[in-house]
């Protein structure tokens, strides 16, 4: 069984940084795709960063290009989401998600496993 572990998540202001982290379980973490996705209350779950297998690859959602970074360490079979500039709109509950196959994908159909989710607030 895959589990994925988030952490890193907070109350900052406007303008702040945070780096969430998201570890995972099993020996295959380097063979997917991982994706980043949030949702704020009453809204959907919306992409917001994906990376490929071996990090040659990423994709960012319009609004956080140039102020969000994913990465990840499959030696640590860890994923990262450094977040800059943030804005209240960025509050969330922020999640990741492990794919199904090895290429980075900005559809919410294709990760199959998915983490308990890590809270971020922004203040004005």
């Amino acid at each position: 069984q895959v589990q994925l572990v988030e952490s890193g998540g907070g109350l900052v202001q406007a303008g702040g940084s945070l780096r969430l982290s998201c570890v995972g379980s099993g020996r295959t973490f380097s063979n997917y795709a991982m994706g980043w996705f949030r949702q704020a209350p009453g809204k959907d779950r919306e992409f917001v960063a994906a990376i490929s297998w071996t990090g040659g690859s990423t994709f960012y959602a319009d609004p956080v290009k140039g102020r969000f970074t994913i990465s990840r360490d499959n030696a640590k079979n860890t994923v990262y989401l450094q977040m800059n500039s943030l804005r209240p709109e960025d509050t969330a509950a922020y999640y990741c998600a492990r794919g199904s196959t090895l290429a980075a994908s900005i559809y919410k159909e294709a990760y199959v496993y998915w983490g308990q989710g890590t809270q971020v607030a922004v203040s004005s």
